[in-house]
């Protein structure tokens, strides 16, 4: 399990693909700042109400100058159904090495029912343009996350 990351640090670079199976890289939204989420599992029910939040919220995001991009263990043909089934506007990228995944420290011990096991920790890290993280936040829900990013940006 990887170090959690704290603003400052500099974000570590991926290169993932995409649902269509293009390469997509931090390095390509420099200049940008970028609103990076990490997500257990495509087409289950918070997932899919974070993913659907962010998609609603996507012009304003971008208004404000963020990209959104969504990361997954999920295969892309996985995220191109997810897409497809709920007019997902995000970029989604898979990462079945879950090797962002541990380079965010969005991948570790989880305790569910009273169970400890390996899974995805639901977070989002907020790049700055110059590739820094701004917020690292981990543990999130799905409900209501959104909303209170676009109020912790000043949005």
């Amino acid at each position: 399990m990887s170090e959690r990351l704290q603003p400052g640090d500099p974000a570590p670079a991926f290169t993932l693909p995409d649902a269509d199976g293009n390469e997509v890289s931090l390095s390509d939204h420099k200049g940008r700042k970028v609103i990076v989420y990490f997500y257990p599992a495509a087409l289950t029910p918070g997932c899919t109400k974070q993913a659907c939040d962010f998609t609603d919220n996507l012009e304003l995001l971008a208004g404000a100058g963020y990209d959104v991009i969504g990361i997954s263990p999920d295969k892309p043909e996985k995220l191109a159904k997810f897409r497809e089934a709920e007019s997902l506007k995000v970029t989604l990228l898979a990462d079945p090495d879950k090797k962002a995944l541990d380079a965010y420290g969005a991948f570790g011990e989880k305790k569910n029912y009273g169970k400890t096991y390996m899974g995805v920790i639901r977070s989002t890290i907020v790049v700055d343009e110059a590739g820094k993280v701004e917020h690292a936040l981990y543990n999130v829900r799905a409900t209501g996350h959104v909303a209170k990013i676009i109020k912790d940006l000043g949005i």
